[in-house]
């Protein structure tokens, strides 16, 4: 409730300050012929905004206020001049004002400024004909800005935690290279984070800590660490498998102080913030959609401290055609079967079977977002939304995170062109006894292809862990092209077309420790880095950007969020982020 008042008042802010800016043209029109009479002196404005080099408006804004100015000035000169119906007018922008203020300072308890948005990469060193975007912000700063700036709490989701590097253990990937190599590879930037998050905990910020098991060697020793000796920091670490039989925490999240997040690619791994071509999206002042966030969290949390004996059942999943585990609530389940939920309640959409009813009409959120350049004119807001998986975690009235993917393709405008980017691309299972046939994102892309003359862009990673199958499953997509062009007629012609290409980090094949067993291997990279890693997908009109790879499990039994947006900026910047790697010289064409 305390939510949604706050997102009224937001909006009532913003109507209001749009009205007093038509207000203030109206009033300076009507008092022209008295300006005419007053002096140098008495022109001085009240107040005057700097104008932005990017930006027309403010400029055009100043100049309203300029000529706007004698409405604050009392001086009998004025008054003169002023007509009893100017006078009430700005007696009236007075009372708005006043009641603007006070609005305002309700709100700036809450949060002080509107929602901002930025976009966020890692670029792996040795890559120097990779173009740099302007305003994109750097992961490992991103990460120690949320961590150092939190005053309340932290809450932080992984897959797995090596922030600091462990070049002196013969089981770990960074083993056998130098402290000069480190430090050229940036490992000292795993380090800082660490240290940040370590601040904060000794700042006595309450920190929550959320991850997988982790990865051989470290496996949860970092956020243990953290967490030992601190009454302020809690650690979990959760197994989903336990829960769906398969599947991980794969999410990434950072939650500052419930109003500052981050939603990427990124590990908590310092070879993720240097060694690992990363993207996400850090959000500042979105207390609205942080809740939101953290209600996910929640669930999870609270999936750590329930006993599956009791709350899971064994199902013939006839969406699948498996026989697989799930929790007693899900929608795989038979009503007579299904327990009651011990998490916030979900809107079902109704008449959708089997399985999870997909959403027609997902929530959106309204909300103001600012991006570089600034832009302080009164547009409207454009609307976001949150995705999440699997689906037995959703909430409201949020859709799967399969669907956010999904709608992001089919929201290409006719000719247009959407764009994908992911690490993994599969049309079946990975990790499932038997493999389950998957054709989701396939059938959406030939859709588009077929029913808008769509061109779709797909860049997929090729690195020391290729994924075989990948390979054929691609291919086959590109057949879409032979059906497309077979299948036109005079009157009717399709001209969409498909182009995937493989994303080679240089070094990807150079990966994995310098020694074993005292002998020198080669490598010139640690183990598990020189990759595409980014999960996303942007058309002309919309973007989607999350922390799953396109494969089934990511969807059905492993944990993830995404983040969607109209808003035309970051539309316009992720396309820029994509097209600098498909035009580089570290990719090649699937034929």
């Amino acid at each position: 409730m305390k939510m949604k008042a706050f997102s009224v008042l937001d909006s009532l802010i913003q109507k209001l300050s749009c009205w007093i800016s038509r207000s203030l043209v109206a009033i300076s029109e009507d008092g022209k012929d008295a300006e005419n009479d007053t002096s140098d002196e008495e022109s001085k404005p009240l107040m005057e905004m700097s104008p932005s080099k990017e930006n027309g408006q403010e400029k055009e804004m100043s100049k309203t206020l300029k000529s706007g100015k004698k409405v604050f000035e009392l001086n009998n000169h004025s008054h003169n001049h002023l007509s009893t119906r100017r006078m009430m007018k700005r007696e009236l922008v007075y009372v708005v004002v006043w009641l603007l203020a006070c609005l305002y300072l309700t709100r700036v308890v809450e949060s002080s400024d509107r929602c901002k948005a930025w976009l966020v990469q890692s670029i792996p060193t040795d890559m120097p004909e990779l173009p740099r975007i302007s305003g994109v912000l750097s992961t490992g700063d991103v990460f120690q800005w949320l961590a150092n700036n939190s005053t309340r709490s932290l809450d932080i989701i992984a897959q797995n935690w090596q922030l600091l590097a462990n070049p002196k253990d013969p089981r770990s990937g960074d083993f056998g290279y130098s402290d000069s190599e480190l430090q050229r590879f940036g490992a000292n930037l795993g380090a800082l984070v660490y240290k940040s998050i370590d601040n904060a905990a000794n700042r006595n910020v309450s920190i929550r800590l959320l991850s997988h098991s982790g990865v051989y060697p470290e496996y949860t020793k970092e956020p243990s660490d953290l967490a030992y000796g601190r009454s302020n920091v809690k650690n979990v670490t959760l197994l989903l498998s336990k829960w769906w039989g398969s599947g991980i925490v794969h999410a990434k999240v950072w939650i500052s102080d419930d109003r500052d997040v981050y939603i990427g690619s990124a590990n908590n791994d310092w070879k993720s913030l240097t060694q690992v071509k990363e993207v996400g999206i850090y959000l500042s002042g979105c207390s609205r959609m942080a809740r939101e966030i953290k209600t996910y969290f929640n669930n999870l949390w609270r999936l750590a401290s329930l006993d599956t004996l009791t709350h899971t059942r064994s199902v013939s999943d006839q969406q699948w055609l498996i026989n697989r585990t799930v929790p007693c609530w899900s929608h795989f389940v038979s009503k007579k079967a299904r327990c009651r939920s011990p998490l916030p309640s979900y809107i079902e959409t109704p008449n959708v079977s089997p399985g999870y009813p997909s959403l027609s009409d997902p929530e959106m959120f309204k909300v103001d977002i600012e991006t570089l350049p600034r832009n302080r004119s009164c547009p409207e807001p454009q609307p976001s939304y949150l995705s999440f998986a699997p689906p037995e975690l959703l909430f409201g009235k949020h859709q799967s995170d399969e669907q956010g993917w999904i709608d992001t393709i089919k929201s290409v405008v006719e000719g247009g062109t959407v764009r994908i980017n992911t690490m993994d691309w599969l049309g079946q299972s990975q990790y499932t006894n038997p493999k389950v046939y998957w054709s989701s994102f396939s059938s959406a892309v030939s859709e588009v292809v077929f029913s808008k003359n769509a061109k779709v862009k797909i860049l997929v990673a090729y690195w020391g862990h290729f994924i075989e199958a990948t390979d054929g499953y691609l291919r086959s997509l590109l057949y879409s092209n032979v059906l497309c062009s077979s299948s036109s007629s005079v009157l009717n012609k399709c001209f969409g077309q498909v182009e995937i290409r493989y994303y080679m980090v240089l070094g990807f094949n150079k990966t994995g420790p310098a020694v074993i067993n005292g002998t020198k291997t080669g490598n010139s990279y640690p183990a598990y880095t020189r990759v595409n890693h980014g999960k996303y997908a942007v058309s002309d009109v919309r973007a989607h950007i999350g922390t799953s790879n396109l494969v089934w499990d990511y969807f059905f039994v492993t944990s993830g969020v995404s983040f969607g947006t109209y808003n035309t900026k970051i539309v316009l910047k992720l396309q820029e982020i994509f097209d600098a790697d498909w035009n580089s010289p570290y990719v090649v064409p699937v034929q």
